[in-house]
């Protein structure tokens, strides 16, 4: 199962695909700023599987 669908069309301007990643990384500070530790790293791990799909595996034309 997919977290994302990467051949959506809204994913394909690349200033999207790196606010997406990029909000839960901030909200994972967030919660480590308020010291709930256990949310920041869920929200850290979501954001390393979009940063994966969205940025690192990313192929321009993607059909997945």
């Amino acid at each position: 199962m997919r977290l994302i669908d990467p051949s959506h069309p809204f994913l394909k301007p690349a200033w999207r695909r790196y606010v997406i990643v990029a909000v839960p990384f901030g909200w994972a500070g967030v919660e480590i700023s308020y010291g709930s530790a256990v949310w920041a790293y869920l929200s850290a791990g979501i954001g390393g599987v979009l940063a994966w799909t969205l940025v690192l595996a990313w192929k321009d034309g993607d059909t997945r």
